[in-house]
């Protein structure tokens, strides 16, 4: 499995529009094979940081939603709304429950 973690920082007040883009890309996720996850939170102690975490069976699925139309149009539509740049990291996953 493969396992990413992306912290994205937003332009204050621009917390609401970011979700409701992020519904978009993930009514797209939802019909990848092998997507096991993709969830959207917010910190607590930082409102403007959105984090996104997704699950892959692995890499060519991490591949192909990298690649996919609703991807690049997320893409996009987030770039108005970003503070900076984001932290990506993906893991190898090695034990869950």
């Amino acid at each position: 499995m493969i396992s990413v973690i992306a912290k994205i920082p937003l332009q204050d007040g621009k917390a609401d529009e970011f979700s409701e883009a992020f519904k978009e890309i993930a009514a797209g996720v939802a019909t990848e094979e092998g997507n096991f996850l993709y969830s959207l939170s917010f910190s607590k102690k930082a409102p403007n940081m959105a984090v996104i975490m997704e699950r892959y069976q692995d890499k060519e699925a991490l591949g192909l939603h990298s690649e996919s139309d609703h991807y690049k149009a997320f893409g996009a539509k987030i770039a108005g709304l970003i503070a900076g740049a984001p932290e990506v990291v993906i893991m190898r996953e090695v034990v869950a429950a």
